[in-house]
């Protein structure tokens, strides 16, 4: 099962300007979403499953804009992570992604949502893949 996740990100810009993914001496925020449906507390990047036939990047746009009210511009792929899931092997694919234009309002599949350093990120990460996935978007930014 192909499941799309996004490190959804956006660079703090000085008053006037736009933010940019390859901008280095802008701080970078990362932005993690607070799942209702969850019998956890759980803090993860948006995400969700592929509708029949869809490619795992529009799956992966598209469940952002679910989610977050947000749209993404999509940037470099990131390493595919492959677990259990309730006992069900789960194959999921990684993006980085910029933060576009929306508003966020409270739905059913998520209550909150945040704007997080990534030193703030990977504490409030639910799984340690998740520090994981943040540590290689950082390594992706620093290539860019």
């Amino acid at each position: 099962m192909l499941v799309p996740w996004l490190p959804w990100c956006r660079r703090r810009s000085p008053p006037g300007r736009g933010a940019t993914l390859g901008a280095v001496e802008q701080p970078l925020t990362c932005h993690f979403v607070h799942r209702v449906q969850s019998s956890f507390d759980d803090w993860s990047h948006p995400k969700g499953k592929l509708k029949r036939g869809e490619a795992p990047l529009a799956g992966a746009l598209r469940e952002v804009a679910e989610e977050t009210g947000h749209s993404a511009r999509p940037g470099t792929e990131l390493p595919t992570m492959r677990y259990l899931a309730n006992d069900r092997p789960k194959e999921v694919r990684y993006w980085a992604t910029e933060a576009g234009p929306g508003t966020f309002t409270p739905n059913e599949e998520v209550d909150r949502m945040l704007w997080l350093s990534p030193t703030a990120a990977r504490s409030r990460l639910t799984q340690p893949r998740g520090r994981s996935l943040m540590d290689a978007l950082l390594e992706s930014l620093r290539l860019a």
